[in-house]
């Protein structure tokens, strides 16, 4: 007998949801529930009454799990739209990094460099060490981090993704 593995995909989806206590929980139950991972998670409250939350879950998995992971969501009581930014098109995805690096000499004048060539923002310094503030996609700020591993890399924290469609009209 052969098990077939299908190939997993990266796929982003935004989640419109009531603003009301336990709906994360919810949705973070029904992937945990079913063996799913979520790599990244974003909840914000996007409307002027605070009723209504955008959440944005980064998952990989073979496409009849994505659409069965779609189905889902669809069927929770109070999600009003799934989208699926990978499907959808063209998109925009970004994500926000603190990055502290420790260094003295030529390994500090050469994190400065990296950080000026990826634009990221020392938003704190010491003698001894930077914290770096860096924006962009998800595989730019993997790249820098690598590239910080290097240099004396201590830690790191990240938002998770963001994503909207391209274009004039909502998702």
């Amino acid at each position: 007998m052969k098990i077939k593995h299908e190939a997993s995909e990266r796929h982003v989806l935004t989640i419109t949801v009531d603003n009301e206590a336990g709906i994360l929980a919810k949705i973070a139950g029904l992937f945990t529930a079913r063996g799913y991972n979520i790599d990244s998670l974003t909840v914000a409250d996007i409307t002027e009454n605070h009723a209504v939350s955008r959440i944005t879950i980064v998952t990989h998995g073979p496409p009849a799990v994505i659409d069965q992971i779609h189905a889902q969501l669809d069927r929770l009581v109070p999600v009003h739209k799934v989208v699926d930014l990978t499907e959808s098109g063209a998109h925009v995805e970004r994500e926000l990094a603190l990055v502290k690096v420790k260094g003295t000499g030529d390994a500090r004048v050469e994190a400065l460099r990296l950080a000026e060539v990826f634009r990221a923002s020392v938003i704190d310094t010491t003698t001894s060490s930077f914290i770096f503030e860096l924006t962009g996609a998800p595989d730019k700020i993997d790249r820098f981090v690598s590239l910080m591993r290097e240099l004396g890399l201590v830690e790191v924290g990240r938002t998770g993704v963001v994503g909207m469609m391209r274009g004039a009209e909502a998702a």
